[in-house]
């Protein structure tokens, strides 16, 4: 024990020699974790809404309607103002799109004819295409209860023709009010299963912080890690290994020795990145602390013993740290530790279970987001073991002296 121990106190030195290598071990996680997360962001603040100037030349209810669905949306921050407004607004840049309510709109709409909305979009323009999906989502909402009236019309007159025209505008306004009032009484056809609030930046969507403090800490833990594959190539083109023959301390020794001081290095970055984004970034690591350990400790063995599979194959220290380096962002990346792997396609999705970084975020996001507990994680934290004890003996098979 005290030679493995030794062998660990030794590494660590050797990679804390430069005070340069505290850039990396501390500074740079803890400062992409604050940016990345909304450091800045004042407590509550939500993201605004994309501008969308209205001209309403009808001035009629179903043009105020739909003003307010969108305001509700979330998406987009409508805002009435006249034509001239809008154009010069929309041809400096400063707005993605703008709505145009034409005169006679309503009329149109409730004669059961063809209701025109104009929806003037920037080209190629992010923003416009999520404000045109906004708009016309909207437009369907509004529209629901008049179409249910329409309907309703339609059978009514063909019972019963109406006496006059103010008749029959009376029926569909009482119709169209009936539907609004049965369409808000119904079911929901889905059901959204949100986190706890307490585990929510803003009460129960979506935690960007607590999705990018796991990821920051996937990222800056599993790249030192692999980085033991450098670690084992400097050792044996500097001669170590070699004379590790002559002395009492096999290859076992060295290798539980150098899995050891890898292992508790990241111990500790772990620690110091969990509790930075508890106390600073306010982020809620779940209600079970032992799920929270089970994943970070299996994630950190299926780390450290790549890093270990790596090092007994690459040539040089130099390859290695290209290795390391690369190959970690590529997989922290695909493994869903920058972006959520809800926005991947489903073909990149599947592939990637293959990566010990995509079963450790969705681990932690399951704790994070989702608010489980360890029954929710163990099949993370079985496949993370499953992927350590692959590594491991792929390692020890081809350790090499020399």
């Amino acid at each position: 024990m005290k030679k493995i121990l030794a062998i660990a106190w030794k590494d660590t030195l050797e990679r804390f020699s430069s005070r340069s290598e505290l850039l990396f071990f501390l500074i740079l996680p803890l400062l992409f974790t604050f940016l990345l997360g909304g450091g800045f962001a004042a407590p509550g603040d939500k993201e605004p809404g994309i501008p969308l100037p209205v001209v309403d030349e009808d001035g009629g209810a179903l043009a105020r309607a739909l003003v307010e669905v969108l305001q509700d949306s979330g998406v987009i921050a409508p805002e009435r103002m006249t034509r001239e407004q809008a154009q010069s607004l929309f041809d400096r840049g400063d707005v993605p799109a703008w709505l145009e309510v034409p005169r006679g709109f309503e009329a149109a709409a409730l004669a059961g004819g063809p209701a025109g909305l104009t929806l003037h979009l920037a080209p190629e323009d992010r923003e416009a295409a999520r404000a045109q999906q906004a708009v016309l989502s909207a437009v369907d909402e509004v529209g629901r209860s008049l179409r249910v009236a329409l309907f309703s019309l339609q059978v009514r007159q063909r019972r019963a023709p109406f006496v006059n025209r103010q008749e029959r505008q009376a029926y569909l306004m009482e119709a169209r009010a009936l539907a609004e009032a049965r369409l808000a009484r119904m079911p929901e056809l889905v059901q959204l299963t949100a986190p706890p609030e307490a585990l929510s930046d803003q009460g129960g969507g979506f935690d960007a912080a607590g999705h990018n403090a796991a990821g920051q800490l996937v990222t800056w833990v599993f790249i030192p890690l692999l980085g033991t594959s450098a670690l084992m190539a400097y050792e044996r083109s500097n001669g170590t290994l070699r004379r590790l023959l002559t002395t009492p301390t096999g290859k076992p020794i060295f290798l539980l020795g150098t899995i050891t001081g890898q292992l508790g290095q990241a111990i500790v970055q772990m620690a110091l990145l969990v509790g930075f984004g508890m106390l600073v970034m306010g982020v809620n690591w779940g209600y079970s602390p032992l799920a929270l350990a089970a994943v970070l400790l299996a994630f950190a063995l299926a780390s450290v013993a790549l890093g270990t599979a790596l090092g007994a194959f690459v040539r040089s220290g130099g390859q290695a740290g290209s290795i390391s380096v690369l190959g970690g962002m590529a997989m922290a990346l695909l493994g869903g530790a920058w972006w959520p792997l809800e926005l991947f396609p489903q073909a990149v999705r599947s592939a990637v279970a293959v990566l010990p970084t995509t079963w450790a975020m969705r681990g932690l996001t399951e704790l994070v987001l989702r608010g489980g507990g360890l029954p929710e994680v163990l099949p993370a934290v079985a496949v993370l073991l499953g992927f350590a004890a692959l590594f491991f003996a792929l390692g020890v098979w081809g350790f090499r002296y020399e």
